[in-house]
């Protein structure tokens, strides 16, 4: 695969793309956004575990720099925790954001709307679902690894009428950061507002394993398939 970083116009992120990647070809697009404190190169090593040729992979990086220790740095996803610095005092919305690095990603790769799966872990996991889950038209599907909804009661009133988005939730039964019974609470909020999901828990902490990797492959694969099977 070959990878690059590129500074784009509204988010900073790695493009992987598969060896002979051609934009007119009709790759899928698989976008992962990185948990608190981590960056744009945090989950890029999933992309060949996942599917070396299948997919084109992106994976932005959070806007707000986190100060994890004297001369150390992560990124976040959300303001209002200790050590996040914003880039300015009143700057545009995380949706927004997104929206720009959408409109870039698409330009850049050639994919299409409707041919995206968007997936993130922990913190991106949960943002997965604050930004996926009102855009059926472009997020095929939704990944949540190790992540829950921090503000479900307000996504209730942003969710289309038609809920026919499969979403994939995996979650450890030993993590101690984001506790088991955050993910089985998404589990349980998208069987209440009539999501189709696949729920998976492994005896592990707050991590990805290649257990993991395996289903969520397999969900991938049967959600949006790959271009040579599609």
């Amino acid at each position: 695969m070959q990878a690059t970083t590129i500074d784009g116009k509204s988010l900073s992120y790695v493009l992987m793309l598969p060896d002979g990647f051609d934009s007119a070809a009709g790759y899928p697009l698989v976008v992962l956004l990185h948990g608190f404190g981590a960056s744009m190169e945090d989950l890029a090593g999933l992309a060949p575990a996942i599917d070396a040729s299948g997919y084109a992979y992106a994976f932005p990086n959070g806007p707000y720099t986190v100060e994890l220790g004297p001369g150390m740095y992560g990124f976040s996803w959300a303001l209002g925790r200790p050590g996040v610095i914003a880039p300015s005092a009143d700057g545009p919305s995380i949706e927004d954001q997104l929206d720009g690095f959408m409109d870039d990603l698409l330009r850049e790769t050639g994919a299409e709307r409707g041919r995206i799966v968007l997936g993130g872990f922990s913190q991106g996991g949960g943002l997965t679902l604050r930004y996926g889950l009102p855009r059926p038209e472009t997020f095929t599907g939704l990944a949540v690894l190790s992540g829950f909804f921090r503000d479900a009661d307000e996504m209730r009133e942003k969710l289309p009428k038609e809920r026919r988005q499969p979403v994939f939730v995996a979650h450890g039964t030993r993590d101690p950061v984001v506790v088991p019974s955050a993910g089985r609470g998404t589990k349980a909020f998208l069987d209440e507002m009539g999501y189709p999901n696949e729920y998976h828990e492994y005896e592990m902490a707050h991590q990805i394993t290649p257990a993991e990797i395996r289903d969520l492959t397999a969900w991938l694969h049967a959600t949006l398939p790959p271009r040579d099977k599609a």
